[in-house]
C-alpha cells in the first residue's frame, strides 16, 4: 500500500456518499458497484458481475486470482437504508473530526477502506475474494445462496461493517427473523349489532401480549411487534388486522420457542371464528464464535498491541452477512470497518482519525490470518 493519503480518501468517500444508493435505488447501487469494479480492475484484479434478481442491482465479485477456494473472503454491501433524495437533503459534510452523510459508516467507508487495505496485495500468495452485496439492508434474501457458496469455499471471513462507537470489533451477533400475521374477522356495527362481529383486532391483541411475553433479556431472546394496522372506524368491529414481528435470538434453540408459541396461538385462537394467516420466519442465523474464530481474535489483539490500538469485542443484536458465514462454521470477524455510529439515522457519522489505523489492522489481518495455527 502506498503512503496513505487521508485527503484523497475523504474526497473519494464524499463521491460515494453523495450517491443515493438505497436498496431500491438500483441505479445508484449499480453506480457504487461500477466505481469499485473500475478501481480494482485498474489494479489488475478480476471482476465478475452477478445479476441475481431483477428487483436488485447487480452484485460484484472481486478476486486476485482464478481459484475455486479463498484464504480470505471479505463481505461488504453497497446499499443503504436511505430513500432517493436523501443526499440532496444532507450531503457529505465534515465537522469536528467526523464525516457525516447517508451511508458514510454503513458502509461506504468500509468498502473504501477495504480497497486501500487490499491495495498492492493482488500478487500475494493468498487467494482473496471481496463480495459486494446489493441488498444487505433488505435482509440479503435473494443474495444469501451466493454469499454462502463463497463462504463455504473460504478459510476466513472478514466483514466490513463498522467498528462500534467505542472502537470494539464485533464477535457476536444475534440471529433474527420476521413474521407477518394477518387476521380476518367479520365486520359489524359496534353499537347496533356488535354480537354479529368477529374482531380481527381483538385476536391480534392477544397475539401481541403472548409474543411479547416470550422476551427474556437475560437469555438474549427479544420479540417486538413493530407495526400494526387494521379496522376502518371506531364504530365498526374490525374485520381485518395485520401485524409485523421482529425477533432476535442468541442461539437457534430459541427459534423453536417462538415457533411453538405461534403454533399454539394458531391452534387456540381466543376469538372464535377468526381466520389467521402466518408468513415469514428466520432470516439470519446467529453469529457466534468458534474455537477457530477465537484464534483469529487473538491475532487481532496482538496486532492491536503492536500498533497501539485497543482491540476489544462487542456483542450486538443487529445482523450482518457475517451471520451466514458463521452459521456455516467459517471463522468470521465482523466490525473491521472504520469507527462510527448512529447508522441508519440522520446523524450517522464516521470518526476520521480511525480510518488509517483500521485500514492497517485490516491489511495485517488479511496477510497474517493464514499463519495462525
Amino acid at each position: 500500500m502506498e503512503q496513505f493519503d487521508l485527503e484523497r480518501y475523504l474526497k473519494e468517500l464524499e463521491y460515494l456518499v453523495n450517491i443515493d444508493s438505497g436498496s431500491k435505488s438500483l441505479e445508484g447501487v449499480a453506480q457504487i458497484g461500477e466505481y469499485f469494479s473500475e478501481k480494482f480492475k485498474a489494479a489488475g484484479w478480476n471482476i465478475k458481475k452477478y445479476d441475481i434478481a431483477t428487483e436488485i442491482a447487480p452484485c460484484i465479485e472481486i478476486t486476485n486470482r482464478d481459484t475455486d477456494r479463498f484464504d480470505i473472503l471479505l463481505l461488504g454491501h453497497m446499499d443503504t437504508v436511505f430513500p432517493a433524495g436523501t443526499v440532496k437533503e444532507r450531503p457529505f459534510t465534515i465537522k469536528d473530526g467526523k464525516a457525516y452523510g447517508p451511508g458514510v459508516i454503513d458502509m461506504k467507508s468500509g468498502l473504501l477502506s477495504a480497497y486501500y487495505a487490499l491495495d498492492g496485495l493482488k500478487d500475494q500468495e493468498l487467494s482473496i475474494c471481496l463480495l459486494l452485496n446489493s441488498e444487505e439492508e433488505m435482509g440479503s434474501r435473494r443474495v444469501r445462496p451466493w454469499l454462502e457458496k463463497a463462504a463455504g469455499k473460504s478459510r476466513y471471513v472478514f466483514v466490513l461493517e463498522a467498528a462500534r462507537e467505542n472502537g470494539d470489533l464485533v464477535l457476536t451477533r444475534k440471529g433474527l427473523g420476521r413474521y407477518t400475521f394477518e387476521f380476518h374477522g367479520v365486520a359489524a356495527h359496534a353499537g347496533v349489532a356488535p354480537q354479529n362481529g368477529i374482531s380481527a383486532i381483538l385476536e391480534l391483541g392477544h397475539w401481541i401480549v403472548a409474543l411479547h411475553g416470550l422476551t427474556d433479556f437475560s437469555s438474549g431472546l427479544t420479540l417486538n411487534v413493530g407495526t400494526v394496522v387494521g379496522g376502518t372506524t371506531a364504530n365498526v368491529v374490525a374485520d381485518y388486522a395485520k401485524a409485523e414481528l421482529d425477533f432476535r435470538v442468541a442461539d437457534m434453540s430459541q427459534v423453536h420457542i417462538i415457533e411453538q408459541k405461534i403454533d399454539s396461538l394458531l391452534a387456540h385462537a381466543k376469538t372464535s371464528g377468526v381466520k389467521i394467516g402466518v408468513s415469514g420466519g428466520m432470516t439470519r442465523p446467529p453469529l457466534n464464535p468458534t474455537e477457530e474464530t477465537q484464534k483469529i481474535c487473538r491475532l487481532a489483539e496482538t496486532i492491536g498491541k503492536e500498533v497501539d490500538m485497543r482491540v476489544h469485542w462487542a456483542k450486538t443484536g443487529g445482523g450482518s452477512d457475517g451471520n451466514f458465514s458463521a452459521a456455516l462454521g467459517v471463522p468470521t470477524i465482523d466490525g473491521l470497518g472504520p469507527v462510527g455510529g448512529n447508522a441508519h439515522g440522520i446523524h450517522e457519522y464516521m470518526l476520521i482519525e480511525s480510518v488509517e489505523p483500521r485500514i492497517h489492522l485490516l491489511r495485517r489481518m488479511i496477510k497474517e490470518a493464514v499463519k495462525v495455527k
